[in-house]
């Protein structure tokens, strides 16, 4: 792990968060709602600045921020508050701080695929000495893999990550000379083979991954995909922690983020210099900008997408009752939910630091 590193993804992860605030911010601004504070950062104020009807500070932990909308936790008889603007301007200001977090990480693959290019294609090259066998499947060298049990294939990566998850048998369509071709499901076990260096492997025998002819439409066309590959790693993340494929342990909070793209920088830094190293160190950046877009959207107090959830509850207690939950109770929910949610962090926290001390 590399100062340097350590340094930038600090920086980086604190811009993210300045972009999410300035997502709300500019939304409230935009629509009305007085806004009485916006902050990056947590804990006590260092640099402050009143202007206009906003106070605007730069506290001490780069570790969150806020945008203080008038009447978002309490009831307010001000009719430029939160509460009292109608539910489409509410949604909009909530979700965003999500949407500006999306296209920052969008915007840095763009960076990023004009810098490197693109990533390798999910094209079978071949097969393993011991797995002849898998010729007699349908595949071909050339095929790009389009479909892995249902999952759209767009990258190299995405075809090994669903590879691996995936049972003996899997379900396959591929591009072959531009057509899709379905080859229904294909027996693809693991065998134990000898891989170039001499080892024994237990492995599926395929070879996967070509870079393809790499033009300005192309690096348009799968930073879109690249971005939406990411959405879906959090998806994934997520169902594994459901169904509790992944434990505490498998998480990461901001220590182990920081821990990780330490990793990713000198890795970067290994097979390309700085050059690398700040690549990889963008690209990991982009992945936690759409994370933070997709995390602060679900149901939970607290997050946005917990007070669109309590909104929506709200308007249907409403129909039902002739009036709103009073705002003190949807207040009460949100600090249970806070409190939780620094609960977890603490959690988190404990495991990522035990992780470099057992």
């Amino acid at each position: 792990m590399t100062i340097f590193s350590i340094v930038l993804i600090i920086l980086f992860f604190g811009l993210l968060i300045a972009i999410h605030e300035f997502g709300h911010f500019v939304a409230a601004k935009t629509l009305g709602v007085r806004v009485n504070e916006f902050s990056i950062g947590m804990g006590p104020a260092l640099l402050s600045r009143e202007r206009g009807e906003t106070l605007y500070s730069l506290r001490a932990f780069p570790i969150g921020g806020f945008c203080a909308m008038e009447g978002e936790e309490d009831a307010s008889d001000d009719p430029r508050s939160f509460h009292n603007k109608p539910f489409w301007k509410k949604f909009i200001i909530l979700v965003a701080g999500a949407a500006l977090n999306f296209v920052a990480g969008l915007l840095l693959i763009l960076l990023i695929m004009g810098l490197a290019g693109s990533p390798a294609a999910p094209v079978f090259t071949g097969v393993m000495e011991g797995a002849e066998a898998v010729l007699d499947t349908g595949l071909q060298p050339g095929d790009q893999f389009y479909t892995i049990d249902g999952h759209r294939i767009y990258f190299q990566n995405d075809a090994l990550i669903y590879l691996q998850r995936a049972g003996e048998t899997v379900e396959v369509t591929v591009l072959r000379d531009g057509e899709k071709v379905d080859l229904g499901k294909i027996s693809l076990p693991y065998r134990q083979l000898v891989d170039e260096n001499g080892q024994q492997v237990e492995k599926r025998g395929i070879y996967v991954g070509q870079f393809l002819e790499d033009t300005v439409g192309t690096r348009l066309r799968n930073s879109w995909y690249q971005a939406i590959d990411y959405v879906r790693m959090v998806w994934m993340g997520l169902g594994d922690i459901v169904t509790g494929t992944m434990g505490l342990r498998d998480m990461s909070g901001v220590i182990g983020i920081v821990a990780m793209a330490g990793d990713v920088g000198q890795a970067g830094a290994e097979a390309a210099g700085l050059f690398g190293a700040v690549v990889n160190i963008l690209d990991f950046t982009a992945l936690i900008a759409i994370n933070l877009a997709v995390m602060n959207l679900l149901p939970i107090p607290a997050l946005d997408g917990g007070q669109i959830f309590l909104m929506l509850v709200n308007g249907i207690y409403r129909l039902f009752r002739k009036k709103y939950i009073d705002q003190k109770y949807l207040g009460y929910v949100n600090m249970v939910g806070f409190f939780c949610l620094i609960a977890l962090m603490v959690l988190v926290a404990i495991s990522d630091v035990s992780k470099f001390i057992l």
